[in-house]
């Protein structure tokens, strides 16, 4: 910090500060400008909305309409609880509803805190369908097999995980039941093969049948699979590879289950831009009788911090084939990004992200790195707080490897800033906790405890900035990260929520594991299973259809506060 009694040389650098935070707020704006979309997504208030509609990490999406409810899945990989979904009423406002998976050891041993062996694994794409009064969620791990589960509510509580086939190798399942009640399940073989299979399954979903195996598609790189039966013709989706070249969305029809398909590319990448390649996604009909598909934009390839957000685009109905967005030379679909909404007079709505930890429930944006060591949290210790008691990583000083971490995506459009308050009077020798962000990187901004005495410290993957040393009598420090468009955080930290300390520079995000850049909690103890951290509150916020700027008037209190220190 800068001392208050400053000289003509001090109040120089001061002016020098205030310029180059200036500079760097002038940059962002500019950089959001020059990309095109980002910047501007979601709802906007007059009746149309700009893609993406959920500019985050909602990976391998699948939709649904129930009445006049629309409920979409998205993939969680090793987070738990696994496999969220999503309701909104107009397809273009979305919030968090719940989880499929509440317990990740279902799945397997390898996905609990004691483990952790999952990384870039876990739970992939599945897909979620309505029949016989339920919702039914199937997906696939890797290494586990093929998995299903239902509930009465989209909400839940869902059953418990049933594994109808412990084949290892499959993925992206879809079901389906034909008219006269036989179920179905396609799957893909990522691999040497890499087809799309069809089984039969017993009425209940709950068996394959092995010996029923049908491919209905031997192209080499066939996933993403989903079905559908409309006016009499079967119609199914999958991604494929072209030859040295990017995902494209395929739609194959037929008048017989078993084929043969007729085959049309109806969705590619926007011309010039492999960065943003459609892929996965699912069809859906409006009660007006419309259709709309939602993708997600495979920009991981490209280190994109935000993972694969999802887009929403209208279907136009060409000679019986549906083709979703703008439709080029080629007669396929392109990305749209802006149009129409499908539904008007509903209001507009945004993902959640912040928690006081006021209720006996975390929220639902939530979900733990792994599934979490169930006695070392509580939100009922201290009524008002989340505790998290610290214990040893599986290696010492791995953050990769420190059960109960507790994580959110973040959203990737027009930037945003995170500020939370820990209590740390309960921490012990050898423990750290703070606020963290990590992909195949990490980045944790904390307090660390070593013979008694506690140390802000920011670690950028192993490389320390060690910041001041806490009085003894300090019981609450606060952390803040600024995120800009293009994912550059700059980290603060308080002894008092409003002066605020910056540590470290700027620091760039990235993408990882196949997941874009995760913000979120953390405490352990390198040393032993001891210490604790209560945490008051955690504000996420970004720039949204409902606020649109992520500057805060802490942001100006900070420019205030470096000017009259």
């Amino acid at each position: 910090m800068i001392s208050p009694c400053l000289n003509q040389k001090g109040k120089s650098l001061k002016a020098i500060k205030l310029i180059i935070i200036l500079a760097l707020i002038s940059v962002n704006h500019l950089a959001v400008a020059d990309v095109g979309n980002r910047g501007a997504w979601g709802d906007q208030g007059d009746g149309t909305f700009k893609n993406p509609i959920l500019p985050g990490d909602f990976s391998d999406p699948d939709v649904i309409r129930v009445g006049g409810d629309y409920y979409l899945i998205t993939s969680t990989f090793q987070y738990s609880p696994g496999m969220a979904v999503l309701h909104s009423k107009d397809l273009v406002n979305w919030q968090y509803l719940g989880h499929c998976v509440a317990d990740l050891t279902q799945l397997g041993p390898e996905l609990n805190w004691d483990r952790m062996n999952r990384y870039n694994r876990g739970i992939y794409a599945g897909a979620i369908r309505f029949h016989a009064g339920k919702f039914w969620v199937y997906f696939t791990t890797m290494d586990e097999g093929v998995f299903m589960t239902t509930a009465t509510n989209a909400a839940g509580p869902w059953s418990s995980v049933t594994r109808i086939w412990d084949k290892q190798g499959f993925d992206d399942p879809c079901p389906f039941w034909d008219d006269d009640g036989q179920a179905y399940l396609l799957l893909s073989t990522p691999g040497k093969q890499w087809w799309t299979h069809i089984y039969k399954m017993s009425t209940d979903g709950k068996n394959v049948d092995p010996a029923s195996d049908k491919i209905i598609d031997d192209y080499q790189s066939s996933e993403g699979n989903k079905i559908y039966k409309i006016n009499g013709t079967y119609y199914v989706f999958h991604n494929q590879v072209v030859p040295h070249g990017p995902r494209v969305g395929v739609m194959m029809r037929s008048t017989n289950l078993f084929g043969p398909y007729e085959k049309k590319i109806i969705l590619e990448d926007f011309p010039g831009r492999y960065d943003r390649q459609p892929n996965q996604g699912g069809l859906v009909q409006t009660e007006a009788g419309d259709w709309w598909f939602i993708t997600q934009q495979g920009r991981g390839e490209n280190g994109t911090y935000d993972g694969r957000p999802a887009h929403l685009l209208p279907v136009t109905w060409t000679n019986g084939w549906p083709v979703p967005g703008l439709i080029d030379r080629n007669g396929a679909g392109t990305i749209l990004w802006s149009a129409k909404k499908p539904i008007n007079g509903f209001p507009i709505q945004v993902p959640q992200s912040d928690d006081d930890f006021s209720t006996p429930t975390l929220a639902l944006q939530w979900e733990w790195n792994y599934q979490p060591r169930a006695d070392k949290w509580s939100l009922t210790e201290r009524p008002g707080w989340l505790r998290l008691h610290a214990f040893k990583p599986r290696r010492p000083g791995d953050f990769f490897k420190a059960g109960n971490t507790l994580t959110q995506r973040i959203m990737g459009t027009g930037g945003g800033e995170v500020m939370t308050k820990l209590d740390v009077t309960g921490m012990a020798d050898g423990q750290t906790a703070g606020l963290c962000f990590f992909w195949k990187e990490f980045c944790t901004l904390g307090v660390v405890q070593q013979n008694g005495i506690r140390r802000i410290e920011l670690n950028n993957d192993s490389a320390n900035t060690v910041g001041s040393q806490l009085n003894p009598a300090t019981k609450y420090v606060w952390f803040k990260a600024t995120i800009d468009d293009l994912g550059s955080s700059s980290f603060f930290w308080s002894r008092d929520g409003k002066k605020l300390t910056s540590i470290g520079g700027s620091f760039k995000f990235g993408w990882g594991n196949y997941r874009g850049t995760r913000l979120g909690i953390y405490s352990y103890n390198n040393e032993a299973e001891n210490g604790f951290v209560d945490v008051d509150f955690f504000h996420y916020t970004y720039a949204n259809p409902q606020n649109k700027t992520w500057r805060s008037a802490d942001t100006n209190e900070l420019i205030t506060n470096l000017i009259s220190e």
